[in-house]
């Protein structure tokens, strides 16, 4: 059976932690700051993880980093 291949939009973004859980970026903090407000610039700060129905989606996509 070949190998399964990886996803490389979902490689790039996002990583898997030692227990198995998926860390992601806040989303919207590309452009546009001046429009956001400092509330929701501090908040989309750092890292997070995602919840566990969407880390399901994203396991499928990644066969070997789980």
């Amino acid at each position: 059976m070949p190998k399964m291949k990886t996803k490389s939009s979902v490689k790039k973004r996002f990583k898997v932690t030692a227990t198995g859980k998926v860390k992601v970026a806040a989303a919207g903090k590309r452009h546009g700051m001046i429009k956001r407000s400092n509330k929701f610039i501090r908040d989309a700060r750092g890292t997070m993880v995602l919840s566990d129905p969407d880390t399901k989606i994203i396991k499928k996509f990644m066969p070997y980093g789980f």
